[in-house]
């Protein structure tokens, strides 16, 4: 879980949840989910996507498909858009003050903007992990991971599914004996992998990182994007980030975002090395940016 603990309470009054299409999966024992890697991937659809910021156009008619079981890296320069983009996508963005977005965000065939959906239920199914690690700084790393466990209402072994995540996040090996330890005690790196863990642990759809390594030393940003590439073949994973190899590395699919727009998407070989437009390759091959 990657939002603030007011963010995972349970479901509004009034307000339809999201369909659960794997409502079989969750039912299955937990001995049958260990032994396979179970997908819970589900499509992203931006149709039309705006965003503002007060009297700010912020993006402009985005409309992009990010698919299941892929990595979609979203690059471009500071100030284009694409942190503003992603947080459309699990309805952060409307949380800032005078922020607003207009457009459609569809997960599967749900819109995530429709009346009838809360908001809570989004941000459920649509994780977020964010630049800076940001582990609850009085929860000891156990806690952390149960924390969206226990706000979510999920029933269960909670020591069980703390220990998934944390093997699911790579990072059981390395705290398993200090568990009760606070978990702002650890390593940056480390508390990245415990955000994750904490994300993954609700059982979303699709996983945003907000530029997960920018803040990372070399190898705990290797360790990322080893993690990243396991964890897609249960999740839909949206990345942005600033580093061009790290997109070469960890993406599908790469956008190019330039002042609010989105200017061309394709496989990643692709954006890298043959792109259709211009400004892609001025971009791409540091001519500015």
């Amino acid at each position: 879980m990657s939002t603030e603990p007011q963010q995972a309470a349970g479901v509004g009054q009034g307000a339809r949840p999201l369909p659960d299409v794997h409502a079989a999966v969750q039912r299955a024992p937990e001995r049958h989910r260990e032994r396979e890697v179970v997908s819970r991937a589900r499509t992203i659809k931006l149709d039309g996507l705006h965003a503002y910021y007060g009297e700010t156009h912020a993006v402009r008619d985005v409309s992009l498909t990010y698919a299941a079981n892929e990595v979609t890296a979203m690059i471009g320069p500071s100030g284009c858009g694409k942190s503003t983009v992603v947080r459309c996508i699990n309805r952060m963005h409307e949380e800032i003050p005078g922020a607003r977005a207009q457009g459609r965000v569809l997960l599967d065939e749900q819109d995530v903007y429709a009346s009838e959906v809360d908001v809570v239920s989004v941000r459920r199914a649509i994780g977020m992990v964010f630049q800076k690690p940001n582990p609850f700084p009085t929860m000891s790393i156990f806690d952390n991971v149960a924390a969206g466990l226990r706000l979510s209402g999920k029933r269960g072994d909670v020591k069980e599914r703390v220990e998934q995540s944390l093997r699911a996040a790579s990072l059981w090996e390395e705290v398993k004996d200090r568990l009760s330890k606070p978990g702002i005690g650890l390593s940056g790196g480390q508390q990245q992998r415990l955000c994750i863990a904490r994300t993954i642990a609700v059982e979303p759809e699709v996983i945003i990182m907000d530029e997960p390594a920018s803040a990372l030393d070399p190898i705990s940003t290797l360790k990322i994007e080893e993690l990243v590439l396991e964890l897609k073949k249960r999740y839909t994973i949206v990345i942005v980030t600033h580093n061009m190899q790290q997109a070469a590395r960890v993406a599908d699919k790469t956008a190019f975002m330039l002042t609010g727009e989105l200017v061309e998407v394709a496989d990643t070989d692709k954006i890298f090395t043959n792109p259709d437009d211009a400004r892609t390759e001025d971009y791409v091959t540091g001519k500015f940016g």
